[in-house]
């Protein structure tokens, strides 16, 4: 059995993704996972859906939400997305880490109001959120040179 997070030259191999490329996949996906160390140091890891502003993340949630209470206590926010395709064994992952504000501005949030999707369930007090990426990694598991053999039918 391999080690976790390796893999065998027969499935292929993942590839590092540059900043603009991670930017470029980020818009691609409708919801990410928004995690931070809650309090005792548990992570905690919700969905979110979000959109890119700029080169920042911005997402709407409850004023009353933990990762609220994270950012008003400075405690930094990583951000993943990612897409696969299993059949293919293919696919690709970007995490972004930083610190975050909430947006308090009343044009600021008029103009993310008219960006964001409707929220995807009822939030008491929304609020939007803007994630300032400090780190931005990516990586990618392209198709095995050798392609997909699929049996015939």
């Amino acid at each position: 059995m391999e080690p976790w997070g390796t893999r065998s030259a027969r499935e292929g191999h993942l590839e590092p993704l540059d900043r603009d490329t991670c930017l470029a996949l980020l818009p691609t996906a409708a919801i990410g996972r928004l995690s931070w160390p809650a309090p005792g140091g548990r992570p905690e890891v919700v969905p979110v859906n979000f959109l890119l502003d700029g080169g920042d993340l911005v997402f709407r949630t409850s004023r009353h939400g933990g990762e609220v209470v994270a950012v008003e206590h400075g405690v930094p926010l990583s951000f993943e997305v990612d897409d696969v395709e299993p059949a293919l064994r293919v696919g690709w992952s970007v995490l972004v880490s930083g610190r975050a504000e909430i947006v308090t501005d009343p044009a600021e949030v008029a103009r993310l109001e008219e960006l964001a999707e409707a929220p995807w369930v009822a939030l008491a007090e929304p609020v939007f959120v803007r994630l300032r990426p400090a780190e931005i990694i990516g990586r990618r598991l392209p198709l095995h040179p050798g392609g997909v053999t699929v049996a015939p039918p």
